[in-house]
């Protein structure tokens, strides 16, 4: 039987890497022993020396007690020879990323440590069952997946394998929790939780710069300004490194049997391929100057022409009727045959939307007012659309002081694309037991720093709203991709919160 959480006092960390040191530090502040061991010579010390540092420093900052960084320093030892983990209650392994590699050091390590000795891996896209399956007692071994840089990333994924037992998985959420960190328990998946969550933010974004709808600048600044991201997604894989996120994407995709939701674009793969590997490489999606900063291009439209001073209404709605005042237009549902005509489309791109209304698609023009659009609006045209109407509209909304980004034709915009994407792959999550509805919530906001988790986001939207964006872009694309999740659907079809459990 796997130690309880109560008994575990040692702690093994193999792989001295910036994962495995982030782990031995927040375990030696967490009131635990740790033995620290890499394979590599001088690594363990290396890291161990700045694991030492680092509690200075936090010292320094006032984050940390003197007092409480002396005890850690204390509890943190280094081991030369993986036998020297023999004491362990818990062994966690942070090495490379190779299946045979990770399934060699836990065949040793079985023979080394008591019957007792709880084993995880920290891996982030390996399957604990994979990994496992190289050991006999398979009820001890969990996952304990922890974010980069570990000291500061609050959310640890205890990842449960087919075989795992119930006290293994009781036992590794105490040590999370003793170790600062705030535990999610996840299902032995691809990805795991927050891995596959977030491909659908970076993934659809990807989609809609390949389909020409609008530049990375744009989508960054729509996602940041208008739905509250912290990082645009092309500057989040930027940061990540492209290098890293396109292989984590891949392996997602083929994990889940090549399901269309989860499929990223050749435009990533030929950015990887080139070593636009993004911060890191000084060039990727955006280039950086010699201090690592972004140069971004802008995502204003502007114009010169004369102001459009009046506008018809493509349909009647209160809301787009009062931003369009307030922006200095004559608004009415009065058409005199020339003038543009704006819409706010939900879910439809504009050349369904006039084929629908019978609208003259040359004249018609759609704000986005999903989100807040009081920073940022975005403007969609028809193809065909008369360019000196659409700079006149553009030169409104600049004399209004109204920063405008100006995209091609897109079913569900920018926003509401990405948007519904992310809530409708938390909400397949939950479908498919991830994990609970508000653990995915948890887990999304504390790992990727998401202003609201995907099924929270779905509620704000509107989970009827959300539902009927996905059935436009599915219908319009004809592309299975668009599927709506059938926990969705159904809480759609019955009026009920995204995060209301079966």
């Amino acid at each position: 039987m796997a130690n309880s959480a109560q008994d575990i006092g040692i702690v093994g960390v193999v792989g001295a890497g910036a994962m495995g040191r982030g782990i031995a530090q927040v375990g030696a502040s967490g009131g635990m022993t740790v033995l620290l061991y890499d394979a590599a010579p001088g690594a363990a010390a290396r890291a161990r020396d700045a694991i030492l540092a680092q509690l200075d420093q936090m010292v320094a900052k006032g984050r940390l007690e003197a007092g409480a960084a002396e005890e850690a320093k204390r509890r943190l030892s280094v081991v030369e020879e993986l036998k020297a983990l023999s004491p362990a209650d818990l062994v966690v392994e942070a090495i490379v990323e190779n299946l045979g590699v990770k399934q060699e050091v836990f065949r040793q390590l079985e023979g080394i440590v008591r019957p007792d000795c709880l084993l995880a891996s920290n891996t982030s896209s390996l399957r604990i069952a994979s990994i496992a399956s190289a050991c006999e007692r398979r009820g001890r071994i969990g996952g304990l997946h922890f974010f980069n840089p570990v000291p500061l990333m609050r959310l640890v994924e205890v990842v449960r394998a087919p075989a795992t037992s119930d006290a293994t998985v009781a036992a590794l959420v105490k040590v999370g929790e003793r170790m600062g960190r705030t535990p999610v328990v996840v299902q032995d998946s691809p990805g795991f939780l927050v891995n596959l969550g977030g491909r659908a933010y970076t993934q659809e974004a990807l989609r809609i710069v390949s389909e020409g709808v609008a530049t990375p600048a744009q989508v960054d600044a729509i996602m940041r300004e208008v739905w509250g991201f912290r990082m645009g997604p092309f500057e989040l894989m930027d940061l990540t490194g492209i290098d890293v996120n396109f292989p984590v994407s891949q392996i997602v995709h083929e994990g889940y049997f090549y399901d269309r939701r989860l499929a990223t674009v050749p435009l990533h793969q030929s950015l990887k391929e080139s070593g636009q590997f993004g911060r890191k490489s000084g060039r990727g999606f955006f280039d950086y100057d010699s201090n690592g900063k972004a140069i971004l291009p802008s995502a204003d439209a502007s114009s010169d022409a004369a102001p459009a001073s009046r506008v018809c209404l493509a349909e009647e709605d209160e809301v787009l009727g009062e931003l369009l005042r307030d922006c200095g237009f004559e608004a009415s549902g009065f058409d005199d045959g020339d003038c543009p005509i704006l819409g706010a489309p939900l879910g439809e791109d504009c050349a369904t939307y006039a084929a629908r209304l019978g609208l003259d698609h040359r004249r018609l023009f759609a704000l986005d007012l999903t989100g807040k659009f009081d920073k940022r609006l975005t403007l969609m045209r028809a193809p065909g659309a008369r360019q000196a109407l659409l700079d006149a509209v553009v030169a409104r909304f600049n004399q209004a002081g109204r920063p405008i980004s100006v995209i091609f034709d897109s079913p569900g915009f920018v926003g509401q694309r990405i948007a519904a994407m992310v809530a409708n792959l938390g909400c397949e999550m939950a479908q498919i037991r991830i994990a609970g509805p508000e653990d995915i919530d948890k887990a999304m906001t504390l790992g990727l720093n998401y202003p609201l988790g995907p099924l929270a986001l779905a509620d704000a939207m509107g989970v009827a709203a959300v539902h009927t964006i996905m059935q436009q872009l599915q219908a319009i694309t004809g592309d299975d991709r668009y599927r709506p999740s059938l926990w969705l659907r159904r809480r759609a079809l019955l009026g009920l919160s995204a995060l209301a459990a079966d």
